[in-house]
Formats: C-alpha cells, sequence, structure tokens
C-alpha cells in the first residue's frame, strides 16, 4: 500500500481483525550498523518467520501490519516513555541495550542518547503506530468490533527472561496470572485458550507474557476494541539448537514440522473473526 515508508508494510482486509507483526523485521540502518557489536546480535531475537508463519491470515480477509526494521534499532511493542511494562522482571526497553541473553548490543560509547531515541521513535514508533491506529479506526467504521492480533514468537529458553521451558502458546490478555483479562472481553480469551488446549501443546493465559504496548495501548472493551498477544514458542515451526550461536540460528521456518501450529494458529484466527463478527451483528 502506497503512502507509507517501505520499511512499513500494510496490507488492508475487509474483515475486523487486524494482525500486528511488530518484530519480525531483520533491517538496521547503515548508518547504525557498525555502531553494534555484530549484525547478527543485532538481529538474533527477531520474532523469526512469525509473518510467514501466518500467511494465510490475508486469505481470510485481515489486516496486517509489519515492520522491517530490527527490535535492535527500536521496539515498536515498548511503552514510549521508556516505563516498564513488567515492573521487577528482566526485559528490553524502547531502544534496547543488551539482548535477551543480557549481552551489550552496542559497543563502547555507542549507546543511543535521549535524543537519538527521540529520534528514532519519531522515525519509526511513531509511524507504524500510526498506521495501527488508522487501520482500526477504519474497521471499527466498517463493523464495529475489530479484533487486533499482536504475533509474536521467542526462543524456547531463555534463562534471563524466564525458568524452564516457556509453553508453546502464551496468552496474553493484559490480565493477571489465570483467566482474567482486562484487554479483550473474557469470552473471547476463554474460546482461544480452549483452543490451544484442544491442540495438546502447552498453554498459557497471562503467564510470563501478557501483552506489551500494543495489547494495552489499543484495547479499548466499550468502543468495540479487543485485543491479544500471542507469543509462541520457537519450537513449533523451526528447529531450535541446544547452542545458540552465528552459525546455528536461526534455523530455517520448517513447514511439515509447523504444519499442527499451523492449523492451531488458523482456528484461533477463525475464533477472533467469529467473536468480532457476532459482537458487530448484535
Amino acid at each position: 500500500m502506497t503512502g507509507h515508508p517501505d520499511w512499513l508494510q500494510v496490507h488492508r482486509g475487509d474483515a475486523p481483525l487486524i494482525v500486528s507483526f511488530p518484530h519480525t523485521g531483520t533491517d538496521v540502518p547503515d548508518a547504525l550498523a557498525d555502531r553494534f557489536w555484530s549484525p547478527w546480535l543485532a538481529r538474533r531475537d527477531a520474532d523469526w518467520w512469525v509473518h510467514e508463519l501466518y500467511d494465510f491470515a490475508r486469505a481470510m480477509g485481515a489486516t496486517t501490519v509489519r515492520s522491517a526494521i530490527s527490535r535492535s534499532v527500536i521496539d515498536l511493542n515498548r511503552d514510549p516513555s521508556g516505563a516498564s511494562l513488567y515492573p521487577g522482571q528482566n526485559t528490553t526497553g524502547l531502544c534496547p541495550l543488551t539482548t535477551f541473553d543480557n549481552q551489550s548490543l552496542y559497543r563502547d560509547g555507542q549507546e543511543p542518547d535521549a535524543g537519538e531515541i527521540a529520534q528514532r521513535r519519531a522515525q519509526y514508533f511513531d509511524p507504524y503506530h500510526a498506521a495501527l491506529a488508522g487501520e482500526i479506526s477504519r474497521l471499527r467504521a466498517l463493523h464495529g468490533t475489530v479484533v487486533v492480533y499482536d504475533a509474536h514468537s521467542i526462543r524456547s529458553h531463555i534463562p534471563h527472561l524466564f525458568d524452564g521451558e516457556l509453553p508453546q502458546f502464551n496468552l496474553g490478555t493484559a490480565g493477571p496470572s489465570g483467566a482474567v483479562d482486562t484487554s479483550c472481553d473474557n469470552a473471547l480469551a476463554d474460546v482461544v485458550e480452549n483452543i490451544c488446549a484442544f491442540s495438546g501443546m502447552p498453554h498459557v493465559r497471562n503467564g510470563r507474557f501478557k501483552g506489551g504496548w500494543i495489547t494495552r495501548h489499543y484495547s479499548d472493551i466499550p468502543a468495540g476494541v479487543h485485543s491479544l498477544q500471542m507469543e509462541l514458542a520457537c519450537r513449533g515451526y523451526m528447529h531450535e539448537p541446544t547452542d545458540v550461536d552465528v552459525h546455528s540460528w536461526p534455523t530455517p521456518l520448517d513447514p511439515d514440522h509447523a504444519a499442527p501450529l499451523r492449523h492451531t494458529l488458523q482456528q484461533v484466527l477463525n475464533a477472533c473473526l467469529e467473536f468480532a463478527n457476532a459482537r458487530s451483528a448484535a
């Protein structure tokens, strides 16, 4: 679609569903490349291949919004004020200084200062969110009720961020642990959780990942905007090596291995559509 910078990819559908991909990008501007310790490290924590995993969404009529910029440049799913979304837990910021494994991203003295962070926010964060907000407004005018589905993935084992092995499905609805939801109606969260449970793969609702800035910021249940985040463990669609290094990561998306996961995700997005259509018709 025209009117957006090259790194911002917006595909417009007419169904009451938006799928957001803020972390699948791997582009690092040339002006920043030499400031990172390595190109690999600056790209390692991407949500690898997630936009390809959900390539069926457009055929369902969903709108998709994707950034091609690496999250190491700016994280489009963080509070732009810099406030932590997970107080008391290890996490990364708006312009991360460390990787998920707590390794320094920048060479000594090359970290962005406040002025540069503000510039990156204006260049990348603001356009992404203007596009997302614009699509929500467009679809609400058509339907009344819209679901914003924020699609993510992460490695199954990252001791700096969480203990043990992450469940395959991590449903976040900005609520405390258990079945309390604040970013979407409980009925929507219930059906999505039930689909995940029926898959037989491990799942959790509002566990370590409760939903980031996108899930929390765009939710407006009284106005008909229901948002949720799905954080997938990468092992469901790619083969995760025991030791992650420049030679072993990332591994390719494996379509055969990913088939059961994709089947469940198709059911999840169908449930989101059915929920939005039913509420719009009420």
